[in-house]
């Protein structure tokens, strides 16, 4: 009789205890799924903001991409050529030429963003004053780079 009611006990004890760890186990469950829901809906938002705001650039615009290849370019390549003769253009003595501002020193472009084939929004400064300013790019027909000012803005000290 002292074994049965050892036994009935023994497995009581068993079982309370399995039942505690399976509660546990479920809760560690349901709130790992709840932080993998968070962050799923995070990497869902950083993406769709990420989409609205390659919308405006050359490597997010089809349109832009395909008329650069129908010249026989690659997208990637051009940006990255006009890049590097922009900045070449800011080693030159006096500053970047296609800055038309005088400034307390030489005005350099210190950032760019392709909006498509033919734009460029780019970041200047001469260490003291700051501007902003839309330049055109574009190939003629002997396929050489041509950059034109379109608009600019200096911001007030």
């Amino acid at each position: 009789m002292y074994l049965f009611f050892f036994s009935v006990l023994l497995l009581l004890f068993m079982y309370m205890n399995q039942k505690s760890i399976y509660e546990s186990q479920e809760k560690k469950i349901t709130s790992l799924n709840n932080k993998l829901t968070a962050q799923t809906d995070s990497i869902t938002s950083l993406s769709e903001e990420k989409d609205a705001l390659s919308y405006f650039t050359l490597q997010g615009n089809e349109n832009a991409m395909t008329y650069l290849e129908s010249l026989g370019f690659e997208s990637e390549a051009v940006e990255n050529s006009v890049r590097e003769t922009i900045m070449d253009m800011n080693l030159e003595k006096g500053g970047n030429p296609l800055i038309e501002y005088e400034g307390y020193g030489e005005f350099r472009i210190n950032n760019m963003r392709f909006l498509n084939h033919r734009w460029i929004q780019t970041e200047f400064s001469d260490g003291k004053v700051w501007g902003e300013m839309v330049l055109e790019y574009f190939f003629n027909e002997d396929m050489e780079l041509e950059l034109t000012p379109i608009s600019s803005v200096l911001y007030p000290n």
